[in-house]
């Protein structure tokens, strides 16, 4: 659904991660590294989504689990923004967290430190409303955001979903597959990932978009047409962490603007490239305004 509608509601992981940056991944042996960037902040893709969004202008709800433990104040001070609403269930386990060791290249390795429940306790009734009056609808791949499919479905609401780092076979992923209208994935663990886009166009998804971090983005359409767009590397790589779920969101900010598909390809390499730029899981700079800027300040060079 196109135009100036605002609202989202997102359901996804909120993390808090500690992050280790290295020139190169170590060789696996025993070994004493003395030397690394090290930083803490938040994580996750429910969280990436949501702040982003939240910082282009959306009016977002953002539903998560946290933990009663001493890393939910944490989390929360970075979700204390406009435009924002948090909605989130007590886990048992205790706020997820990860480490992250990221090398030069932007690549990741990322271990799930504290895991959040698979299927904790949730009402999810109550969410129904907010469901409905939302205009975009973002589900992600945590285990317990499959409960919402179904009622998506009932709603006849469209679903985004990222399936991030899918290999093309793990039955996992399938309910999300299923019930998903727009689709986006990287192409890190499947390299024929063109096929697996035509199969889903073919299974009449609206729109499947396959990231390939450095080496840009592939888009396919429900009209059979395939668009690439680079990525913008003219930003200095710190910390790429987050950037699939900026680049999501700003493809989504233009597309809520009724932008053809090839121009939120670009927004949304733009807005990941300003998330490379950044420590943070989301760029400090990230808003519509500078992504509307940088966008046009693109578009002169090419007419050019």
């Amino acid at each position: 659904m196109k135009g100036n509608l605002k609202k989202i509601f997102v359901c996804g992981g909120v993390s808090y991660n500690a992050i280790i940056t290295l020139p190169d991944f170590f060789e696996p042996k025993p070994q004493t590294i003395h030397s690394c960037y090290y930083n803490e902040t938040i994580g996750n893709t429910g969280a990436g989504k949501a702040l982003a969004l939240s910082k282009l202008g959306f009016h977002t709800t953002l539903h998560t689990l946290l933990g009663s433990d001493e890393y939910t104040n944490k989390v929360k001070s970075y979700l204390n923004r406009p435009n924002l609403d948090v909605l989130y269930v007590i886990d048992p386990n205790g706020t997820e967290r990860h480490l992250n060791i990221l090398n030069s290249k932007g690549e990741r390795i990322s271990i799930f430190t504290n895991p959040s429940s698979e299927n904790p306790l949730i009402e999810y009734e109550q969410y129904r409303k907010k469901i409905k009056a939302s205009d975009y609808v973002v589900i992600n791949i945590s285990n317990y955001c499959r409960n919402f499919l179904s009622m998506c479905k009932e709603l006849n609401k469209e679903v985004w979903t990222d399936l991030h780092d899918f290999d093309g076979s793990n039955t996992y992923h399938q309910d999300f597959i299923d019930a998903s209208d727009y689709i986006f994935f990287s192409s890190v663990n499947m390299k024929d990932y063109e096929s697996f886009m035509v199969q889903m166009i073919k299974s009449g998804k609206e729109l499947v978009v396959c990231t390939h971090g450095s080496n840009g983005a592939t888009a396919y359409t429900h009209n059979n047409e395939w668009i690439y767009e680079p990525a913008i590397l003219d930003f200095e790589l710190v910390n790429s962490n987050g950037a699939g779920d900026s680049f999501f969101s700003g493809f989504l900010y233009a597309y809520s603007k009724g932008k053809i598909i090839q121009e939120c390809m670009k927004f949304g390499a733009i807005a990941g490239a300003l998330c490379a730029n950044s420590d943070e899981l989301v760029s400090e700079n990230l808003n519509k305004n500078v992504l509307e800027t940088i966008y046009l300040s693109l578009s002169k060079i090419l007419c050019f």
